[in-house]
């Protein structure tokens, strides 16, 4: 009995840390248009904050995936935030010196809490669900949380900045700022009053294995090579969908566009990935993870294409705006963005056991996919425009498609 309440707390405890990987990563969007006004950015350069908060991944995967496996679960969970704090009071110190290189370090240090963060809640959640459909499902749940944080983010940033002008700054979005650190300040207090169950810490003292043994241990399963491809695609997709229809809705002629407006149309995004991850969470116990790649990323190519190909004329009113019907169709991709996470995770870890640790740290190395995607997307931008840039896009869920029909199968090299 003991054992089933602690390990409900540790679950509740993970979706709280989802949560925040949400909002703090969520600030890089809107912090892309303050570039663009504060420090006349290009499109590209608008999403080095982005890119830089998910380079860190690559950096910090391996180490994360070490520490958890030697520390533990609770151990690495504390000195996330702890770096998450640091990080986001570095963004903050961008907007006191009104520094662009300042405004990028604070975006790296927050990555690598992120990314710390992400190493403890994905096999913390699968493990307490049993691997599986249930490991699945409260992946999905805790998804769900991280989706309702991503939701809140853009529409507060739009709110605080209001209307883009020359004069639009970092110091704009400080309430944001201030409320990430005190999130991360929160959960610092509530993770070391807390009992953490720590499987990987037993497994650690009992077998012995050297850094280059447990790498290819993991790489020996194709399903993990090919699912951590799939991850670095799809952070990208989910992050490049709504940071480029962003750029697009605040920054071409014509629109008129508010930035409030444009926000909440981007919290609409997340919202329906909300939607989706509770959906997930509900039917993750009885629909294959398979199953779920195969459907949404299908439909997300449909939406993008009809996005793409619909004229800009045919627009629709949304909170008392104009809007092309081509962004609603980008916003419903997060609908099929949203179970992506976990349902990649899941595959891709499925049957690697005692690998599963270092998998942890190897696939949140490709989560740097959530700047590099984008980055790529927001050059396309600068050439050929916003909504051609949507191919970019389009290829990469080609392979999450490919992923989900064969590559996803179980097996060793």
């Amino acid at each position: 009995m003991n054992n089933k309440k602690g390990n409900v707390f540790a679950i509740g405890i993970c979706f709280f840390l989802f949560a925040m990987i949400s909002f703090v990563t969520g600030l890089q969007n809107p912090m892309g248009i303050i570039a663009k006004a504060q420090f006349g950015a290009t499109n590209a350069m608008s999403q080095l904050g982005n890119l830089a908060n998910f380079i860190a991944y690559a950096f910090m995967g391996l180490p994360a995936g070490f520490l958890l496996k030697g520390k533990g679960y609770k151990f690495t969970a504390l000195a996330a935030v702890s770096v998450g704090f640091v990080g986001v009071g570095i963004s903050y110190l961008s907007g006191v010196f009104e520094s662009f290189p300042v405004y990028l370090l604070g975006a790296f240090v927050s990555g690598f809490s992120m990314c710390m963060l992400n190493t403890v809640v994905n096999p913390m959640l699968n493990n307490l669900g049993g691997g599986g459909n249930k490991g699945n499902q409260l992946i999905q749940l805790g998804g769900s949380l991280n989706s309702l944080a991503a939701t809140i983010v853009p529409v507060l940033a739009g709110y605080l900045i209001g209307e883009v002008t020359e004069q639009t700054q970092v110091a704009d979005v400080n309430l944001a700022l201030f409320i990430a650190m005190a999130i991360f300040a929160l959960a610092f207090v509530i993770i070391l009053l807390s009992e953490i169950p720590e499987p990987e810490l037993g497994v650690a003292t009992e077998q012995k294995e050297s850094t280059m043994d447990s790498i290819k241990g993991a790489l020996s399963y194709k399903n993990f090579v090919f699912g951590a491809i799939a991850i670095f695609l799809y952070v990208g997709i989910e992050v490049g969908i709504p940071n480029v229809a962003n750029l697009y809705m605040t920054d071409v002629d014509g629109l008129n566009i508010a930035t409030a407006v444009a926000g909440s149309l981007v919290g609409a995004y997340w919202f329906l990935m909300l939607v989706g991850r509770l959906v997930g969470g509900l039917v993750g116990g009885k629909v294959s993870s398979k199953t779920m790649m195969t459907v949404v990323s299908s439909a997300a190519i449909l939406f993008l294409l009809l996005g793409m190909f619909l004229p800009a004329s045919i627009k629709v009113n949304v909170l008392d705006a104009q809007v092309p019907v081509a962004i609603m169709f980008f916003v419903l991709c997060g609908l099929c963005t949203s179970v992506m996470w976990g349902a990649v995770f899941n595959l891709a870890v499925e049957g690697l056991g005692k690998y599963t640790s270092i998998a942890s740290g190897l696939f949140m190395v490709m989560v740097c996919g959530g700047g590099v995607l984008p980055f790529v997307q927001g050059a396309v931008a600068d050439v050929v425009g916003y909504i051609q840039s949507y191919w970019v896009l389009v290829a990469a869920l080609v392979y999450m498609l490919w992923f989900a029909l064969v590559g996803s199968k179980p097996r060793k090299a």
